[in-house]
């Protein structure tokens, strides 16, 4: 999850059809009929969680040893295997693991603290996704200008090289968390590059690449697979955001005054909410809402977009990030999106990854220093008590 303005936000209600067509010919070099490992690597990656706001994403940028050690530990990580998950996502911001940004050289004492989090991930059974996951400012510099995306391929090789050593069955790469670049056609060409330039550091593991515009479906769409064997990959799947979002300002600022809204929509429910809103975009996008009835036909829909994609091209598939908004959704409704999520992406064959654990969309919360399971979030996920009766 990246925080982004309301421009940026525009491209996730509009279907890219017209795009795709006109891009068809000229992305990437297609990959091939044959993906065996990447296939058989995605199979680790069927039910997993993001551990957020620890190795980025932290309160005042607060990377400091006591903070790491003590925010997400050993037995968070037994507590997520024992619910029944097979994988985490690390959300990884690159910044504090530097000691040069120039030359993309690794600060030992950093590295050494994420190599500890890495083992005892790993040692609990669980595979582990390295996402790198930048604060706004450093993945702008590194998408947006030439010196900035040399700095990144010099970042990746690094990274690629200090970890090429670990288990390529429990490690994994991801490029870039939801890539800022809007322009579909350079994305394509810098995440070749960065493919490229990992593959040459650590050639057995599995890297995970994305669109542009934020990793949506639509973008993914619109992107041709590299030539590479082993790449699975990723969208994140937010919609509606009326729903997923009301109350994060955070996102967009027409979502800060939601409430209690509902899901599924209709137009008879959300009116009543209508008429507490002074903001004419407020209205219109929530009026928007109501009048797709989103539920989870609609859902559906737009996950076949991408599993059309995906089977033409025979490459594999997976959900890096949903979730909902804790603090303003109707408890109900939130399990009930989630479930209904979850439910069409294994149905149609699609691994996943909630956002989060213990973040604004947690899963659990904590209290008096131990962590605290949802148990409808749980039961809607088919984890925990609710995994291990088979629902």
């Amino acid at each position: 999850m990246k925080l982004r303005s309301r421009g940026a936000k525009l491209g996730w209600r509009m279907s890219c059809g017209a795009l795709v067509l006109a891009l068809g010919a000229l992305c990437s070099v297609p990959a091939s009929a044959q993906n065996d490992l990447a296939f058989a690597r995605v199979k680790h990656l069927r039910r997993g969680v993001n551990l957020s706001n620890w190795y980025a994403q932290t309160d005042r940028d607060d990377y400091s040893p006591a903070r790491l050690a003590s925010y997400t530990t050993q037995a968070d990580f037994q507590l997520v295997r024992d619910l029944g998950f097979d994988h985490v996502r690390l959300s990884i911001n690159p910044e504090p693991l530097l000691a040069d940004k120039q030359t993309g050289a690794l600060d030992p004492a950093a590295m050494a603290r994420l190599d500890g989090a890495v083992r005892g991930i790993v040692s609990v059974g669980l595979v582990v996704i390295l996402d790198i996951h930048p604060e706004p400012g450093w993945s702008h510099d590194s998408t947006e200008t030439e010196d900035g995306t040399e700095r990144f391929f010099r970042f990746w090789k690094s990274f690629a090289q200090h970890f090429a050593g670990t288990d390529p069955e429990k490690v994994y790469f991801e490029v870039l968390n939801e890539p800022g670049r809007m322009d579909v056609y350079r994305w394509a060409g810098e995440q070749a590059k960065a493919i490229a330039v990992i593959r040459a550091e650590a050639p057995r593991h599995t890297i995970i690449a994305t669109g542009a515009m934020f990793g949506s479906i639509d973008s993914l769409v619109a992107t041709e697979p590299v030539r590479d064997e082993n790449v699975i990959y990723t969208f994140h799947d937010y919609n509606p955001m009326e729903f997923t979002h009301q109350g994060a300002g955070f996102v967009m600022k027409e979502l800060e005054t939601l409430r209690d809204v509902p899901y599924p929509s209709s137009p008879e429910n959300v009116a009543p909410l209508l008429a507490g809103q002074r903001d004419p975009d407020v209205r219109k996008g929530l009026a928007w809402y109501g009048q797709q009835r989103w539920d989870v036909s609609m859902m559906e829909k737009q996950i076949g977009v991408a599993v059309a994609w995906a089977n033409e091209r025979h490459v594999p598939l997976y959900c890096g990030e949903f979730g909902v908004f804790r603090h303003f959704a109707p408890a109900v409704d939130r399990a009930r999106w989630i479930g209904d999520m979850r439910r069409t992406l294994e149905k149609d064959g699609i691994g996943w990854d909630i956002w989060d654990y213990k973040g604004w969309f947690g899963m659990v919360t904590v209290k008096d220093g131990v962590p605290v399971v949802d148990e409808g979030v749980a039961e809607a996920l088919g984890v925990g008590k609710a995994g291990r009766s088979g629902r």
